[in-house]
């Protein structure tokens, strides 16, 4: 259903306004039961999961590309507006095709994100939605299985956290593990070795962790930016790895840091 937009205050366009401000999106959002999927592919991804549309949004000249994805949902409404229009409502140039506006799905329980996963992977406190999805995406590229983050963690849903992803937020189930850190006696009491990315003078390198052997259940944690792990964290981890640095460097970004590790322990 292609309806043309002139009128930036036209209520069909609520769901997209103000959509640079993060901390506006970050109460709207998950109080009206949606998230925004940025891109031709993401959308696809999106649809492709089984997440059902409210509306999509682009420009006249990016309408051609999009109508045979959207061909599925013909009670959906296309909103098709000038580029100005489009930039003046969602605050950015909206340069890569096109945005659609996902109805949310409900959140997933602990026992379905870890089911019959053999590794996984925990985030605690993230708050850079960069990273965010760079982690889901190098998940979804090693075959971890599952992602839990802790309550504070930013939202894998944000538009720059599935933007980054490519999608694979959709594909690597997820969920919030609460209480924190307290669950993480819950996924011991599953069978888990939870390992704690750390740098802590007790810490394993990480190639002498892998050589003795890893557990047939794996749990990856990985701290804020900058903090690294909370203190809690690291107590409720049955042990603390570090990569090896090289040239004086300490740390590495945990978005990189998470690719290293789920690379080397593909074989768990």
């Amino acid at each position: 259903m292609i309806r043309r937009i002139g009128d930036i205050d036209d209520p069909a366009l609520e769901d997209y306004r103000d959509l640079t401000d993060v901390a506006l999106r970050r109460r709207v959002e998950p109080s009206r039961g949606l998230y925004i999927a940025e891109s031709r592919p993401v959308i696809a991804r999106a649809l492709g999961a089984g997440h059902e549309p409210r509306s999509f949004l682009c420009s006249e000249k990016w309408l051609p590309t999009l109508e045979p994805l959207v061909s599925g949902w013909p009670e959906v409404p296309v909103l098709v507006g000038s580029e100005d229009v489009l930039e003046r409502v969602t605050g950015f140039l909206v340069h890569r095709g096109a945005l659609a506006a996902m109805s949310r799905p409900d959140p997933l329980a602990v026992e379905d994100v870890i089911g019959g996963a053999r590794r996984i992977a925990i985030l605690e406190n993230l708050v850079n939605h960069t990273n965010v999805g760079a982690v889901f995406r190098s998940a979804a590229a090693m075959g971890v299985e599952g992602v839990l983050i802790s309550p504070r963690c930013a939202d894998p849903l944000y538009r720059r956290s599935v933007r980054v992803s490519m999608g694979t937020v959709f594909q690597v189930p997820w969920t919030r593990l609460e209480p924190w850190p307290g669950g993480l006696d819950d996924l011991r009491d599953a069978g888990f070795v939870v390992a704690a990315l750390a740098l802590d003078h007790a810490a394993v390198p990480l190639d002498v962790f892998v050589a003795r052997g890893l557990p047939e259940r794996l749990a990856l944690m990985l701290g804020a930016e900058g903090d690294g792990l909370s203190r809690g964290a690291m107590e409720g981890a049955d042990v603390m790895v570090t990569i090896p640095m090289g040239s004086g460097v300490d740390s590495l970004n945990v978005a990189a840091a998470s690719a290293v590790a789920f690379w080397a322990t593909r074989g768990s």
